[in-house]
């Protein structure tokens, strides 16, 4: 079997990450599909290749929310977190023998992925490397399948706040200019966003000075 795992969303201040594992016994059907690194596909174009790619391989989705992260962050740094997440993926979607493909977080590929084989309950070759996700269609797969699911995720929680915040991303001038409004209207951060974030620590901060400078 040949496996790959990814993310989306490790960096947003809004919203999860979400990691995904596949497991094909060929990469023959992958490579007909054309698969690409997500963020090579449109919106749409990762919608229909998603579908496809659950209909022939095996597929583990793991969400991790925001208030998750931010607790974790107080025990583990988000490249721990990360292993942490890829280990519990290998585990439920690979069997023994296989190999399993990642997209490497650490500046130190061959460290992530040695990493992570200590923590597998499976016997399985790794092969860590940096843009996976461009190399490795398994890895472009799962990069897919992470995209999608981060982008319902993302799409839920603009639902639940009742406003389109953007990308969530802390590049993003529309999820930057939500979380001041949100705070200057009601005192806080909303629900789903990183607390452990710079971003929000700094916005909080910011607040509450303006806060003061009024008195």
């Amino acid at each position: 079997m040949i496996c790959g795992v990814d993310e989306a969303g490790r960096g947003p201040v809004i919203g999860p990450m979400v990691v995904a594992g596949i497991c094909v016994e060929s990469e023959k059907g992958l490579l007909k599909l054309a698969v690409k690194d997500s963020k090579r596909h449109t919106a749409g174009k990762r919608e229909e290749l998603a579908i496809k790619i659950h209909d022939m391989a095996k597929c583990v989705v793991k969400v991790v929310s925001a208030e998750d992260i931010d607790l974790l962050r107080d025990e583990m740094t988000l490249n721990k977190l990360e292993e942490n997440m890829f280990a519990k993926i290998i585990d439920e979607v690979a069997v023994s023998g296989s190999t399993v493909y990642l997209d490497a977080a650490s500046t130190d590929e061959k460290g992530f992925g040695d990493r992570i084989k200590t923590m597998l309950k499976k016997d399985v070759n790794i092969v860590s490397k940096h843009r996976a996700d461009d190399t490795y269609p398994v890895v472009s797969a799962a990069s897919i399948i992470a995209k999608v699911r981060r982008d319902e995720e993302v799409a839920k929680i603009a639902k639940e706040l009742g406003e389109d915040f953007g990308s969530g991303y802390p590049s993003d001038q529309r999820t930057i200019d939500f979380l001041k409004d949100w705070v200057e209207k009601h005192g806080d951060l909303p629900p789903h966003t990183r607390r452990s974030w710079k971003t929000a620590q700094r916005i909080m901060s910011d607040s509450k000075n303006t806060s003061l400078d009024q008195f």
